[in-house]
């Protein structure tokens, strides 16, 4: 009797607890928060600050929650006055990236644990950022929906509410405008920084914070930007045009120019290449097939000479060169490839013919370092422990790019705020938004020029994510603490 006694309780224990196992469900924490604290020497300074890892949620317009953002809030300790205290919202991009390039690459106060050049190393982890910018502002690196452990709560909600170029920028301005509330920021100045979708992402979220929660900006930062409705869509001959200058900048790095162009410095030729790209090359493509055979020889020899691609090819091309053949041929004789975010990096395929490579040798190497370090640092140093996959690329497809203004949208938020400013920076080896691209869009995204005494561009050796670098992650975040220098104001009247 007491054995089937016992059998009979183990046997309810047992569907208890998997009735309770199975009623659980994996799925994000509309309100969380975790804090911890710790130091970094930034600069020889030793700097004590506190790290929130946390939730917060998206308010649908019947003021329920519809979905969950996860951010990481890391503010300086030894901070007397908060009013004065810069923060800085950071934004990477995709669309459908998560936060995690910045955060732990470039500005936060751990950095990945890399080689000088960017290349992953064995065992995966962190390290102190002796070069982060906490030193002069606290950061909030936020994971838009379907990013990180961000997810959609309410799933009746259509997709589009998020997924598209102004939905994304409507819902993230009312999440900003909640948390600055929260943590009592209205006071402080306040910095947006987004790299690649991300600048998108930044640029219209100046516009709308400001024109719809009427929240003033002191900058924006953008790193390696996208077109923001301005450049060319890829895949036209202006498009590729205007990629020479990365094309000469990556054939430099690997030895495949002639020798006054190799035995030349980056800086010293570049200039050079731009210019005939604005005043030959475009005009010469322009007229197309009315260009006579005499000058279309010439203009694909010049082409040849700052490329690398032979004279055939590019005339085989009419003139111009389509990005995926060049990251396939430039190092075609030696069996390689090169990589489209950052063009430093070279890759092997399963055949050296074809137009195009299997794939991007940056990207996957990135993958293999970040990966494993940001699911690390955020349960066993943050501490916030969840069953939720970290999406370092999550699903936010179909995203509507319809009707993408943020370029204008920026000049108009910079016209109506004169104490705005703009930086972009931009790697010399980046091929999918290249950095020639961004100085077009710099132009003309203020074609009468009273904005560009507040426009401020730094180019940098490396690719996409240039922090990567040893050396540019030093002079690309002392870039950023000038910006932030030079943008305070103190006492001045915001007029013109």
């Amino acid at each position: 009797m007491l054995q089937k006694y016992s059998s009979f309780v183990l046997l309810f224990c047992t569907l208890f607890i998997a009735a309770d196992l199975f009623a659980q469900s994996r799925q994000i924490e509309i309100e969380s928060e975790v804090t911890t604290q710790d130091q970094v020497t930034i600069n020889g300074q030793r700097i004590s600050y506190t790290a929130t890892a946390g939730t917060q949620p998206v308010w649908g317009d019947d003021g329920k929650p519809i979905a969950s953002l996860f951010y990481v809030y890391y503010k300086r300790d030894d901070v007397d006055d908060r009013s004065r205290r810069p923060i800085v919202f950071s934004f990477n991009g995709g669309p459908g990236s998560a936060s995690v390039w910045m955060h732990i690459g470039y500005t936060g106060p751990r950095f990945l644990a890399i080689d000088d050049e960017g290349y992953p190393v064995q065992p995966y982890g962190v390290i102190e950022n002796n070069h982060s910018i906490l030193d002069v502002a606290d950061i909030v690196y936020i994971d838009p929906v379907n990013t990180g452990f961000s997810r959609i709560v309410d799933h009746d909600v259509d997709r589009s509410t998020f997924f598209g170029v102004n939905a994304d920028i409507r819902y993230l301005a009312d999440w900003i405008d909640n948390f600055v509330g929260r943590h009592d920021l209205w006071t402080s100045p306040k910095y947006l920084k987004g790299e690649s979708y991300g600048t998108t992402r930044v640029a219209g979220l100046a516009r709308q914070l400001q024109s719809a929660h009427w929240m003033f900006i002191n900058g924006v930062i953008l790193v390696s930007p996208t077109g923001m409705g301005l450049e060319p869509p890829a895949m036209t001959p202006r498009s590729e045009i205007l990629k020479l200058p990365y094309y000469a900048a990556t054939a430099w790095y690997h030895n495949a120019l002639g020798d006054e162009l190799q035995n030349a410095d980056l800086y010293d030729f570049l200039p050079e290449v731009e210019r005939f790209t604005i005043e030959e090359y475009l005009p010469a493509v322009a007229r197309g097939g009315s260009l006579s055979g005499e000058q279309r020889q010439e203009i694909a020899e010049k082409v040849s000479q700052y490329s690398g691609i032979s004279v055939r090819e590019i005339l085989n091309h009419n003139l111009t060169i389509p990005t995926s053949f060049f990251w396939k041929d430039l190092l075609r004789d030696e069996g390689l490839t090169v990589g489209r975010l950052d063009s430093r990096y070279r890759g092997i395929d399963r055949m050296v013919a074809g137009s195009s490579y299997d794939h991007d040798p940056a990207l996957t190497s990135w993958n293999h370092s970040f990966t494993p370090a940001i699911n690390h640092y955020l349960r066993e140093h943050l501490g916030y422990e969840t069953d939720l996959k970290y999406n370092i690329f999550g699903p936010v497809r179909p995203w509507d790019m319809s009707n993408d203004t943020t370029a204008d949208d920026l000049r108009r938020a910079m016209g109506e705020n004169p104490f705005m400013h703009v930086m972009v920076q931009a790697g010399y080896y980046d091929g999918a938004t290249d950095y020639f691209s961004a100085k077009y869009v710099m132009w003309n995204m203020d074609r009468s020029g009273k904005v560009q005494d507040r426009l401020r561009f730094e180019g940098y050796r490396s690719g996409h994510m240039m922090y990567l670098r040893q050396e540019d992650l030093v002079t690309s975040n002392e870039h950023i603490r000038e910006f932030i220098r030079e943008s305070l104001t103190d006492g001045e009247s915001a007029r013109y």
